[in-house]
């Protein structure tokens, strides 16, 4: 089962520490729902450890994430793939771009892809996507809050 989700947030600060924050993973930690890990294993490749629930199935997902089509301190692509055990896998990437909004504004948008399988998928597309949608949410208001320090 796939799907496409998109949004942007406009974040308080210059686009260079937001392009640092994009890269550093003590911050992305912080950010992504229900991540235990993430460790950095090259400036492009990193692993990670999430525990999600998505309905009435909870998933610990053990996943290797790449960054790719780098063009600092513009855009990226993140691409990653997890396994859930029984839950079944998931997999993904999103195109994240930068844009200065002002002298000290970055609007940060991205086009995310996920794709999912075994016992998650037979959930249903509209609980699939509607907790797609929470967790970018989730994510990317974590992200401008340690960012922006607000």
């Amino acid at each position: 089962m796939a799907m496409n989700l998109g949004g942007e947030e406009k974040i308080s600060a210059p686009i260079g520490k937001v392009w640092d924050a994009l890269n550093d993973p003590a911050i992305l930690r912080q950010c992504i729902p229900g991540c235990e890990t993430l460790e950095k294993k090259s400036d492009t490749e990193l692993t990670a450890v999430v525990s999600l629930k998505v309905g009435p199935i909870k998933a610990r997902f053990n996943g290797e994430v790449q960054l790719m089509n780098l063009n600092p301190p513009h855009s990226y692509t993140i691409q990653g793939e997890g396994k859930g055990g029984v839950a079944g896998f998931a997999k993904g990437g999103a195109d994240v771009e930068l844009k200065e909004a002002g002298p000290n504004e970055t609007l940060l948008s991205y086009t995310a892809r996920a794709d999912v399988g075994g016992k998650m998928a037979q959930l249903g597309g509209r609980l699939i996507e509607s907790t797609s949608k929470k967790l970018a949410g989730q994510f990317f208001s974590k992200f401008n809050e340690i960012v922006s320090g607000s």
